[in-house]
């Protein structure tokens, strides 16, 4: 809209502007599009680790399984946000200084998880790294909610005196 009243008022700067711009404004996706992204990135990513959780329970390959489709899924779910904020300020977010080591105790995770699960097979490794990569997740997400780490902090001292 910005573009056709620069035009019909005959101030069209196009040319003045910058390649990056000029890309950055054709890959933008409208909101309903943003959201209709997160959806389904999200729900697969659901549809995922349920699907991995289900998986648990056929025999020998059943934990390996399980390791890689929770995994998947939690990556998928994490992605997910990208649609709503975009790729680079979700960089951004993930790397500011207060979630900088919860963001790479998550990514480690990740990659240990499939690392037990493809190369190493082993099954028990596999689902101990499930059970840190749901702490190392859960403790990002509670690094966007103000004051819930250190009131889980407080918490656990608590519990521990």
């Amino acid at each position: 809209m910005d573009k056709l009243k620069r035009a019909l008022s005959g101030d069209d700067e196009d040319e003045e502007q910058g390649i990056v711009t000029q890309i950055s404004d054709a890959s933008t996706l409208s909101w309903s599009t943003r959201i209709k992204g997160f959806v389904i990135c999200f729900v697969l990513g659901a549809a995922f680790s349920i699907l991995g959780s289900s998986l648990l329970f056929i025999a020998k390959k059943g934990l390996v399984l399980f390791a890689v489709f929770y995994t998947l899924g939690n990556i998928l779910s994490l992605s997910s946000t990208c649609f709503l904020m975009g790729p680079v300020n979700q960089i951004k977010k993930m790397f500011a200084k207060t979630r900088v080591i919860a963001t790479v105790l998550v990514f480690v995770m990740f990659i240990l998880t499939l690392i037990s699960a493809f190369a190493i097979k082993n099954s028990g490794l596999a689902l101990l790294c499930c059970i840190l990569q749901f702490l190392a997740l859960t403790w990002y997400s509670l690094s966007y909610i103000p004051f819930a780490r250190d009131a889980v902090k407080k918490c656990f001292a608590a519990c521990v005196e």
